[in-house]
């Protein structure tokens, strides 16, 4: 199927593959650039873990379908249920396949190559929206209210670990052996 081809709401899905991509990237570097402030971290990683490298897709994915929901929902005719469904299994694909897709490379090949990293993100940010399109288009959908109540929750444990991460490798930096904002 042509994009030319899909009503608005699911072009903006697959819209949001390449500028999810390049937000993500940009927020990589957010937290060093502002020169380190606490605040940011909430929204850019503070390190190298695998964890923290999950905030390149957790806001942007959140607000590439929140927003596009507020200022469209009643131009489209988006149904609310599988909308909020649509955008939570995004972020749920994307956020599990970027650890998944760069422990399965690291572990089973030894190595580690910045391209590679760099394509896990697409590939990720790539696998969430087509999910998220493929739900939207054929799921009944659960409750707005369930799916914003989880979504909350996400943020929180994210914020949460920012400054209290588990003492676990999928939260220890890489390079530093640190945890959280302090790993240094």
């Amino acid at each position: 199927m042509k994009l030319s081809a899909l009503p608005r709401p699911q072009k903006w899905v697959i819209l949001g593959i390449p500028v999810l991509f390049l937000i993500g990237s940009f927020l990589h570097f957010l937290y060093g650039l502002t020169g380190k402030i606490a605040a940011v971290g909430i929204f850019s990683p503070v390190n190298e873990s695998i964890w923290e490298h999950s905030k390149m897709v957790l806001w942007p994915v959140i607000l590439w379908w929140l927003l596009y929901y507020y200022f469209r929902k009643n131009t489209d005719a988006i149904d609310q249920n599988r909308w909020f469904t649509a955008s939570l299994s995004s972020l749920l694909v994307t956020l599990i396949s970027m650890p998944l897709i760069y422990y399965f490379y690291t572990e089973a090949f030894g190595v580690e190559l910045l391209w590679v990293d760099i394509l896990i993100l697409l590939l990720a940010v790539s696998f969430g929206q087509l999910l998220g399109l493929h739900v939207y288009q054929h799921a009944k959908g659960i409750s707005s209210a369930a799916v914003l109540v989880l979504l909350a929750c996400v943020i929180v444990l994210f914020a949460w670990f920012t400054f209290a991460p588990p003492h676990i490798p999928l939260f220890q930096d890489g390079v530093t052996g640190g945890y959280g904002i302090n790993a240094i």
